[in-house]
């Protein structure tokens, strides 16, 4: 597990929200949009490293 991309993962996430709830506020479907992108890419960074620690688990 990687402690640096799952860190990076959060702060992503947080950044994303903070982008949709702006493009919500202002009405900015691109910033709603770039933020929503932004939470997906941050799942799929915390997926990937749960992956490799159940293939470590399996490895060892």
């Amino acid at each position: 597990m990687s402690l640096e991309n799952r860190a990076q993962a959060v702060a992503k996430n947080i950044e994303g929200k903070i982008q949709e709830a702006i493009g919500e506020i202002t009405g900015n479907p691109n910033d709603k949009a770039e933020g929503q992108a932004k939470q997906v890419e941050a799942q799929i960074i915390h997926t990937s490293e749960n992956i490799k620690d159940e293939v470590k688990k399996v490895l060892e």
